[in-house]
């Protein structure tokens, strides 16, 4: 399978993270079990497709380099094998019947808790060294360029933000608890949540800005195919200049965003139940990305060069 050789280590985790997804939902159906207000094996769907998309995200993407490739190479390496960990000793958790982040209850959890710390820092510092190495890695493309720089610095920081989770709460160090750390920010792990993804709708809740910054790498390139389709059709996005400029400022408006959740978090305020300062902040947003996205499109392009694979063809024939 020729995918398979994009990079071996992150394709085979892909290839296992998607038998896992597969099999945890089989589980999710068959075991009755719940943990933290949730079925217990929707924890490991979950992170075997943040993971499954992660692996073939950067497979790819280390596939395409032409300089840095064994540096490159290396921190795929280093990465595939902390993430395979992590799943590893989530799935181990769950099969016990416990949880595994913050579980520092028993000599055993706490060992398994702290590899797991380890691993989750050498996933993001191997990250960090393959997002540099897309610096020196560009694309004939200045749209593209700048959806994956964006994307990959993005979602380091949605990553990055997933450390905000482990400090333990006063709570916590008041009462002794072996569980040191939470997603919940004001209240208690395990109250009501949104169906699956289990994000309180009670208290804030600090994974929903980490989910939301870690998949700006997929979601931003994404923006990139769409535009590059509605050229077809819309004369403004046919310029290099304008998709260029319509990519940095949804990643402007992405980082926003993520700035927006991650203070409505930490302010013990549920994503569903914004307050008036929450809701005035959103519109400020939404006002300033539809009047920037507006003055992109109505502008003049300065070169008006096309960067489509048909345009770009119909150029090279022309001249």
């Amino acid at each position: 399978m020729p995918t398979l050789r994009w990079h071996r280590p992150l394709m085979l985790l892909a290839v296992a993270m998607a038998s896992l997804t597969v099999f945890a939902i089989g589980a999710t159906i068959a075991d009755s079990r719940t943990l933290t207000g949730l079925p217990i094996w929707a924890k490991v769907v979950k992170f075997a497709l943040s993971v499954l998309i992660y692996s073939v995200t950067w497979a790819w993407l280390i596939d395409q380099f032409t300089r840095w490739r064994r540096i490159a190479w290396w921190a795929g390496t280093m990465a595939a094998i902390g993430l395979g960990l992590e799943l590893a000793i989530i799935v181990t958790q769950v099969v016990r019947g416990t949880t595994s982040h913050f579980n520092t209850t028993t000599p055993l959890n706490s060992a398994l808790w702290n590899a797991m710390a380890i691993s989750i820092i050498v996933v993001w510092a191997a990250t960090v060294v393959a997002s540099v190495a897309l610096l020196f890695n560009p694309t004939p493309d200045r749209a593209r360029n700048a959806a994956i720089r964006f994307g990959a610095g993005l979602s380091l920081v949605g990553a990055a933000l997933g450390f905000l989770m482990v400090r333990p709460t006063s709570a916590q160090l008041d009462s002794g608890s072996g569980i040191r750390g939470a997603h919940t920010v004001g209240l208690t792990d395990g109250g009501p949540g949104l169906p699956f993804l289990g994000w309180s709708t009670a208290g804030g809740d600090l994974r929903i800005p980490h989910f939301i910054g870690m998949h700006a790498a997929q979601l931003l390139p994404l923006l990139v195919i769409v535009l590059e389709l509605s050229a077809r059709r819309i004369s403004a996005t046919r310029s290099a200049d304008v998709r260029s400029a319509l990519v940095k400022t949804a990643a402007a408006v992405y980082a926003a965003v993520i700035a927006l959740l991650t203070w409505q978090a930490l302010r013990g305020q549920s994503v569903i139940h914004p307050d008036a300062l929450t809701l005035a902040a959103g519109g400020i947003i939404l006002a300033a990305a539809t009047a920037a996205a507006i003055a992109v499109l109505v502008r003049r392009p300065s070169d008006g060069r096309t960067t489509t694979p048909s345009a770009r063809r119909s150029l090279e024939v022309t001249r």
